[in-house]
């Protein structure tokens, strides 16, 4: 589950920034690795982050994987956290088959290892297959779906939930920006599939952010539905006249907006 597992990162990333002082460092290392202590050669991803920062006493190490355990109350005060980051990041490596290691030491840094089981690439699975069974079609097709980009572009936390989880359980693959100038930046780094814009949005709206995609030229025919709570006479053709392919005012029907998007990818 990619999302997850860029979730994991993000919270030892996190922690490592939280606890490494200014003028330290902070490393993330990925490396494929072949445990030959197994009757059957295992091959694993490891994620290595590694930081310069205050360390961790070893008979603190495993207490840092329970929940609600404080390893040290006066440093929860000071560095903000909840004490349950480490014991998700256990808990969601586990249901991927994979395990979790912490080296650390007092004063000196600590090293947070994931460890995922490794499976090959598609190019890998299919080399010296002379012929596509109608099986394999059809995992292809859904991989046809899950490899499409959706760009959402809102700062409402609840439309974000909503939205993203619907995307998500649908097999698209999504990014977030939060107002219009991070929206022409994701589009320039990542040029997804499709976006779906807000138009109310702090630092820039969706008006001008879509003016501003529509003027590149490498970026001019990415299709964009617009996603507003304007709804009064005109606001539609006001969005369409920005460069918008597609109009939908707020609350959001769900099944409109995957049957829109749908549409739109796969005419």
């Amino acid at each position: 589950d990619e999302r997850r597992i860029r979730q994991v990162l993000i919270n030892l990333l996190n922690n490592a920034m939280k606890f490494t002082l200014e003028g330290g460092q902070i490393t993330l290392e990925v490396n494929k690795w072949e445990d030959r202590e197994v009757e059957n050669t295992n091959t694993w991803i490891r994620f290595s982050v590694i930081d310069t920062g205050i360390g961790i006493a070893p008979e603190n190490i495993n207490k840092l994987f329970q929940p609600f355990i404080q390893i040290d109350s006066a440093l929860n005060r000071q560095y903000e956290g909840t004490g349950l980051g480490l014991a998700l990041v256990k808990q969601m490596v586990e249901l991927h088959g994979g395990k979790v290691g912490l080296t650390s030491k007092l004063g000196e840094g600590s090293c947070f290892t994931i460890d995922l089981p490794y499976l090959p690439s598609e190019p890998e699975m299919r080399e010296g297959l002379p012929t596509t069974t109608s099986e394999q079609e059809s995992l292809f097709s859904r991989g046809a779906i899950q490899s499409r980009l959706i760009l959402i572009v809102e700062d409402n936390e609840a439309n974000i939930s909503t939205i993203s989880n619907y995307l998500e359980a649908k097999g698209y693959c999504f990014l977030l920006a939060k107002n219009g100038q991070e929206a022409i930046a994701l589009t320039k780094a990542h040029h997804p599939d499709l976006i779906l814009m807000d138009i109310q949005m702090p630092v820039m709206d969706g008006f001008e952010a879509t003016k501003q995609i529509r003027l590149d030229p490498d970026l001019a025919n990415i299709p964009i539905i617009v996603m507003t709570a304007l709804a009064m006479a005109g606001d539609r053709e006001k969005c369409l006249a920005a460069g918008a392919n597609n109009y939908l005012s707020k609350p959001i029907k769900l099944k409109q907006l995957a049957t829109i998007i749908q549409q739109i990818l796969n005419p």
